[in-house]
């Protein structure tokens, strides 16, 4: 068998990462996770009460505890950032990064997450899981009979209006467009609780150890006023952060890693979880499953190329026999 410096090598260390390398290990596979960080965008929820097994946990603990698991079996983390992936003929891949290393592996799996876009203002990162959120489907029901305020404009803002009225807040919709919100369009015991500000920007979130308020600027006359809200829902949108991948893998319009039902890409020999794919939902349950779904895949495809055997991964196949 060729020398490689690792089985398999996975790009990103937040659920889907974690989940995955949990896997890969456990099938003895030499595996290495390369990250800036651990527990990626789910570490900015103060709680999590919609992932199997916990009522509540906050987002930097689950990362934790699956990390412990993960550390068990032996994973290396190097905390570094991938900018190139190449192949080369006899079907190694080559991944380098922005410290420097090069390292070589027979499998890859891609797990870098979308990153929410930021207000990028003052306050910011200081309030993030402590009043500033960027996810009403996983933070809403932390905020039950507050007021609240939707930073954005489109489905996904009008969903996290819609989401957070069922919980008894008051929310304050704000965005840059002229448009107003059709009245109609919420439920009835929304209607009340409702208020649009247009032409309106966030300038400065500011609080104590929490969020308190935040500094908004109109756009029409550009008078400043501050508005005393329990939580801010960041509905800008998402980054991906997949141009340095382009062309190594088949992505979507919207940037997405292109994924089949194994979590295969494109390219043989590289697969790809989580938020970083074209998957339909962004949450932690699914990105793990699919961690998981990875992982198996890699294994599935080292077997078969070192002529193993290969694993049945297709309940169909198993139904045949």
């Amino acid at each position: 068998m060729r020398y490689v410096d690792y089985d398999i090598i996975i790009v990103g260390g937040g659920v889907a990462g974690l989940t995955a390398a949990l896997y890969a290990s456990r099938q003895k596979m030499s595996t290495l996770i390369i990250t800036k960080d651990v527990g990626g965008q789910m570490t900015l929820s103060s709680s999590i009460e919609n992932y199997p097994g916990y009522k509540s946990i906050s987002g930097y603990e689950l990362a934790s505890k699956i990390l412990d698991q993960v550390q068990q079996y032996g994973v290396e983390i190097l905390f570094d950032e991938v900018v190139k992936i190449d192949e080369r003929d006899d079907q190694v891949f080559i991944i380098k990064t922005r410290g420097g290393y090069e390292l070589s592996c027979e499998a890859v799996i891609l797990a870098f997450g979308k990153t929410p876009r930021e207000m990028n203002v003052p306050g910011e990162e200081k309030f993030k899981g402590r009043g500033v959120s960027y996810c009403a489907v996983c933070d809403a029901p932390l905020y039950r009979g507050k007021t609240v305020l939707v930073y954005g404009w489109g489905p996904q803002a009008f969903e996290a209006v819609n989401l957070l009225c069922e919980y008894d807040n008051k929310v304050y919709l704000v965005h840059r467009g002229k448009s107003r919100i059709d009245l109609g369009s919420l439920p009835a015991k929304c209607i009340e609780r409702f208020e649009e500000l247009p032409e309106t920007i966030v300038k400065e979130v500011r609080g104590g150890d929490k969020l308190e308020s935040v500094v908004l600027e109109s756009l029409a006359d550009r008078t400043i006023k501050e508005l005393k809200v329990d939580g801010i829902f960041v509905e800008l949108g998402y980054e991906m952060k997949t141009d340095w991948i382009k062309g190594f893998v088949e992505l979507n319009e919207n940037g997405e890693i292109i994924i089949d039902s194994y979590c295969a890409t494109s390219r043989r020999g590289v697969f790809a979880s989580g938020d970083v794919t074209n998957i339909a939902y962004k949450q932690a349950v699914i990105s793990a499953a699919q961690g998981a779904i990875a992982a198996l895949s890699a294994y599935n495809y080292i077997q078969e190329k070192r002529g193993g055997v290969k694993i049945k991964s297709d309940w169909r196949e198993v139904l045949k026999e």
